[in-house]
């Protein structure tokens, strides 16, 4: 049989020394392909299982400083297996096994020790604390562990704690930290961290590069980013460049850099003003746009306005108490129905008010003034019998929690971009009421012409309760809105009406968008002013300039006929 074989190999075209040759030439193949497998930067694994083990033993050690250089050579190749290692090592779950003198992690559970194998993280067998022995750790080797523990963050197979260890590095620049974040760009797979991370050894490169081309390459790279932590890292390298003599082309070039992101950063800054003015125009707008009904349309000065948006808010209050037991907490379905409750509920108070104190004062302001101020007074004393003096706590829904953060340091917080986007909404729906609607038709023709409106056959009475009615619940709606940014107190209302009436006065007494547009130019300048002044004083100026303008445009903006200018 032996025989047939060979001579079948001999007829072959295959010689044995050509079959040989072939066999050595796959095997050297397999070989180059082991080794570049071996050799890959992105290897998950830089100790094999018998090199842990053996450099994990090294931890009971007796002396502490060759503990913390087994600790800083663990952790500087970077196997995501040292993490736990170190970690319960820490946190003093470490122990040498008695019977073999094999170092294992060890937990508690119930009267025995779980030991878990510190190369597999499987699970080896049960003892009691007799046969284990501590690895029994100082304050410098807690400083060591943690140290470490940060270090290997950077091949933690959790995308946010690489991400979090990447900003770590960024913040303390330590030039030592360099070639592990070499490394660990070898091995990075996201290119949103990997972009970060070449962005932090620019920022090392910078401190510790060597050469003049090294730190023109390091500033280049941050020349292109704009955020506030790159402009602090060029800002403290300018002035340690000045200090310490560096070429003039590397100052030169730094000082452009950061005149460059300090651009890019006061745009941004611009942006974010304007956002936060438009949001604070927007709680302008919604506490002021039932104003400009009240007092615009009917030439009213109701002093209680700003106690309509108390009812609102303390009105969503009660839904929400109401429904807790139902809805969970921080559930939409309470805002939805606080809205139209709120509206309900403030409408029908201004009613009351129209029908038992104002419509006898038609005419006579100074005695408006007076009495609706008595009924703010009476309100806010009600509400206090009623809920107490104390603030009260309004749960926003959910969707309205957090917030967009961009690097550049701008933040749009959900809540104000809801209540922009609210203000929006109705807005559209009291142009839509006025605009479109036999009612609004009516309004609008007692609001030009009072008799002539009564001479056609308009209740004229009937539309002035409703007229107020409907100004009391969109300060109502104001409420619920304002409720989700602050607390509920009786004198929440008394915080806004002042400048409920700047942007009606300013946009123009009787028209809408006049009141939009003021309310939104009151905001904006109102925080472009605050980080020069103060907020005190930007509202001041806010207010003596709004004075001198009515000095030369009594009648605001945009000015309506009404029945304020017929008295």
């Amino acid at each position: 049989m032996r025989n047939d074989m060979f001579s079948v190999l001999r007829r072959s075209p295959f010689s044995l020394a050509k079959t040989r040759d072939v066999a050595l030439r796959l095997g050297a193949v397999i070989a180059c392909l082991a080794l570049l497998v071996i050799a890959t930067p992105n290897s998950a694994q830089a100790f094999s299982d018998e090199e842990l083990r053996n450099i994990a033993e090294q931890l009971n050690d007796k002396s502490a400083t060759k503990k913390v250089a087994v600790i800083e050579e663990m952790a500087a190749d970077g196997d995501p297996r040292v993490a736990p290692i170190l970690k319960a090592m820490l946190d003093g779950d470490l122990y040498v096994r008695d019977s073999d003198e094999h170092v294992v992690i060890a937990t508690k559970k119930g009267k025995v020790f779980t030991h878990i194998d510190i190369v597999s993280g499987e699970e080896v067998g049960e003892s009691s604390s007799k046969e284990l022995s501590k690895i029994k750790i100082n304050n410098r080797l807690r400083g060591a562990l943690r140290d470490a523990l940060a270090t290997l963050n950077l091949f933690s197979p959790d995308l946010n704690i690489r991400s979090a260890a990447v900003e770590q590095i960024m913040d303390a620049r330590d030039p030592a930290m360099l070639p592990l974040l070499l490394r660990a760009i070898d091995r990075e797979e996201d290119e949103t961290l990997l972009a970060r991370m070449e962005l932090a050894q620019a920022t090392m490169a910078l401190a510790a590069g060597e050469t003049t081309e090294e730190r023109l390459s390091a500033i280049d790279v941050l020349a292109s980013e704009t955020t506030p932590q790159i402009r602090a890292v060029l800002s403290q390298f300018v002035a340690s460049a000045e200090a310490e003599g560096y070429e003039p082309e590397v100052v030169a070039a730094a000082k452009d850099a950061l005149e460059s992101v300090e651009g890019r950063l006061s745009t941004w800054q611009t942006i974010g003003d304007v956002y936060r003015g438009i949001s604070l125009g927007s709680v302008l707008l919604l506490a002021a746009v039932g104003l400009a009904i009240t007092f615009g349309v009917m030439g009213v000065i109701n002093m209680a306005h700003g106690e309509m948006i108390m009812i609102g808010a303390y009105t969503t209050f009660m839904v929400q108490q109401a429904l807790g037991s139902i809805l969970p907490s921080g559930s939409a379905w309470s805002l939805v129905i606080s809205v139209p409750a709120a509206f309900l509920v403030a409408g029908a108070v201004g009613v009351v008010i129209e029908r038992s104190v104002i419509r006898f004062l038609y005419g006579r302001p100074l005695e408006t003034l007076l009495a609706t101020w008595g009924v703010s007074l009476v309100l806010q004393q009600a509400i206090r019998t009623i809920f107490g003096a104390t603030n009260q706590q309004v749960t926003a829904p959910d969707f309205m929690s957090g917030a967009i953060e961009f690097s550049t340091g701008l933040v749009l917080t959900y809540n104000r971009l809801w209540i922009i986007l609210f203000s929006i909404i109705v807005v559209a729906g009291i142009a839509a009421v006025l605009r479109y609607t036999a009612f609004g038709l009516q309004m609008r023709a007692v609001t030009q012409n009072r008799r002539m409106a009564g001479s056609v056959g308009i209740r004229t009475g009937y539309v002035d309760a409703l007229t107020f009615g409907l100004g009391s619940g969109i300060a109502g709606i104001a409420g619920v809105a304002l409720s989700q940014i602050s607390n509920v107190s009786p004198n929440l209302g008394q915080t806004y009406i002042i400048d409920s009436f700047m942007v009606v006065v300013f946009g123009g007494v009787g028209n809408l968008w006049g009141t939009v547009l003021g309310a939104f130019s009151l905001g904006i300048v109102n925080k472009f002013l605050e980080p020069m002044a103060g907020a005190v004083l930007a509202k001041i100026f806010v207010l003596i300039a709004l004075i001198l303008f009515i000095q030369k445009r009594p009648k605001g903006l945009f000015a309506l006929k009404g029945r304020a200018v017929e008295a």
